[in-house]
């Protein structure tokens, strides 16, 4: 039988046919792509909107892969001037960490291929990675890919599925998709040229739900409706004042204007002082979006509470009003505890292989010591631990392990310790150990950042429940129980609040009902950190921190 190929026109309904077979299986392959998935038309006009939170929804992350990922942050940190970010140094971070499972990661890491920053532009290569988490079930993955499609990026332009994978993310979790799509919902009247639909009841909705997860531009379109629209000013201010702590800039500018000037959303009274806090805080969150103020009520409580003094200083605003982190104390140093030669500084270590004494002849060529070893004076100045050089038994082992570095300049005699060796059970030879060199400081990821700061832990632990009046000033981290039914959702490393002893603990204004959050009082256990506001002696009240070195 003769072989078939496609361009054989002796054969044109096989050949036909063959093609047709062809079509039919590329356009299955692409149908199964999930930037082609079947979607649900967008419904501006939908009757309700559960709500749900997007940390439900995510797979767990490793803290292998979470170092990774923060290490990334830390190299293009907005605290970085943009020449100084590492971008190339953050794709291998992410590209790690995604591999393990890190989703925000992979994010990060399909932007720098849409971006072209830190490698060649390449948005195919984006489009897989966000198609990749989309399988994996990441709300943010499907509202990226609206974007996608809005823009055409990687993909063909098409508004229409822009919404329908909008709807899809908001209905998973997605806070962007909730915000973005809320806000164009919250209107009077339906103009789909404008992209605005007349749909407040679900509208309002989304942005309480996305404003219960900690999302700062979902408090800034929430506060502006219950402003503008509801006239409901109590709870407009509490909500932008809870967006500036999320991060929004727009929050933070919005209230250095109504602070600043007469305006029913401060009770008509002109406040510069408030104005001008918030004005800084908007300043700094230009500079660095990454910044989050949980601690705001430290340096910027709301009427009628009465302002704490404050020296001026961007930076002392900042800081008091950022994250806070346990800065545990340092584990003693070994040797640090020893007397004479065999004291080693605290914080110290010895170089072993890490780096060569002065002396560069005791190393080799690929900076690795030489296997010294000296029976009489020492050869360079450093630590030498005595060792016994043939290992015959139990005995041996046991007074070598329990040998220390002594502390010897070079030319030193090192002493005999033959009288310690029973005859028959080896001689002692000293072996260099290098000079001692300080311990490099290990540094929260955050901190690097600069989105947090270290504060020492309190001498004394103290924990209460959110049911009680607050035991002492200062600011208190909350926790949920791992067995409650929202501890995933609770975003735990980021629930702080600044208390003043006597006042109720915070249920914080992101648990609204309509949030679809519900947790209460009795099941948030409040932990003291510390860091309360100095007075001076007159009794006034001032803006401070703790910082420690990191």
């Amino acid at each position: 039988m003769k072989p078939f190929h496609l361009c054989d026109i002796s054969r044109p309904r096989a050949a036909l046919a063959a093609l047709l077979i062809l079509f039919i299986l590329t356009a299955c392959t692409m149908n199964d792509l999930p930037r082609n998935m079947n979607l649900k038309a967008f419904n501006p006009h939908r009757a309700d909107f559960p709500c749900v939170h997007e940390a439900s929804k995510l797979p767990l992350i490793t803290n292998e892969s979470e170092i990774l990922f923060q290490q990334g942050m830390a190299v293009t940190s907005n605290e970085l001037w943009p020449n100084q970010r590492d971008y190339k140094k953050a794709a291998q971070l992410w590209e790690q960490a995604a591999a393990k499972g890190q989703w925000k990661a992979a994010m990060n890491l399909a932007g720098l291929y849409e971006h072209g920053l830190g490698m060649q532009r390449d948005t195919e290569r984006a489009v897989l990675i966000v198609e990749g988490l989309m399988k994996q079930g990441v709300p943010a993955a499907f509202d990226k890919m609206g974007t996608y499609h809005q823009s055409g990026i990687g993909v063909k332009p098409d508004i229409d599925r822009a919404y329908g994978f909008w709807q899809l993310a908001a209905d998973m979790g997605s806070p962007a998709a909730q915000t973005h799509l809320g806000y164009k919902l919250d209107a009077a009247y339906d103009d789909a040229q404008m992209g605005v639909w007349g749909n407040s009841k679900v509208g309002i909705k989304m942005l309480e739900c996305a404003f219960a997860q900690g999302y700062g531009e979902a408090a800034y379109k929430l506060g502006q409706t219950l402003n503008l629209a509801d006239k409901n000013y109590a709870r407009a201010l509490a909500v932008l004042h809870e967006g500036v702590k999320f991060g929004s800039k727009d929050a933070a500018s919005y209230l250095f204007a109504s602070f600043d000037e007469v305006d029913p959303l401060t009770a008509n009274v002109i406040d510069r002082a408030r104005a001008e806090r918030y004005s800084t805080l908007a300043a700094a969150l230009e500079l660095n979006p990454d910044l989050r103020f949980p601690n705001l009520y430290k340096v910027l409580p709301l009427p009628p509470a009465s302002l704490p003094f404050w020296d001026g200083k961007r930076e002392t605003l900042i800081d008091a009003a950022k994250a806070v982190i346990l800065k545990q104390p340092t584990p003693a140093t070994p040797g640090a505890n020893r007397t004479g030669r065999a004291h080693i500084p605290q914080g110290h270590v010895l170089t072993g292989n890490i780096a060569p004494p002065p002396d560069e002849n005791a190393y080799d060529n690929h900076g690795r010591p030489w296997g010294l070893k000296a029976r009489q004076h020492a050869h360079f100045t450093g630590y030498w631990l005595p060792q016994i050089d043939v290992i015959r038994g139990d005995w041996q082992l046991d007074w070598n392990a329990a040998q220390v570095p002594w502390n010897f300049k070079r030319g030193e005699p090192l002493p005999n310790l033959a009288e310690q060796i029973p005859p028959g059970y080896g001689a002692v030879s000293w072996h260099y150990k290098g000079l001692p060199v300080q311990q490099a400081a290990s540094s929260h990821p955050y901190v690097a950042q600069g989105i947090a700061r270290y504060v020492p832990a309190p001498e004394a632990p103290r924990s209460c429940s959110g049911t009680v009046l607050c035991p002492q000033t200062g600011i208190w981290s909350a926790r949920l129980k791992k067995e409650h039914a929202h501890y995933a959702v609770f975003h735990e490393s980021w629930r702080q609040a600044y208390v003043e002893q006597g006042q109720p603990f915070p249920v914080p204004t992101t648990l609204h009902e309509a949030g679809g959050l519900n947790v209460a009082a009795r099941d948030i256990r409040w932990r003291w950190i510390g860091d309360a506001n100095q007075a001076d002696v007159s009794g006034h009240v001032h803006v401070t921190s703790t910082p420690i070195d990191s």
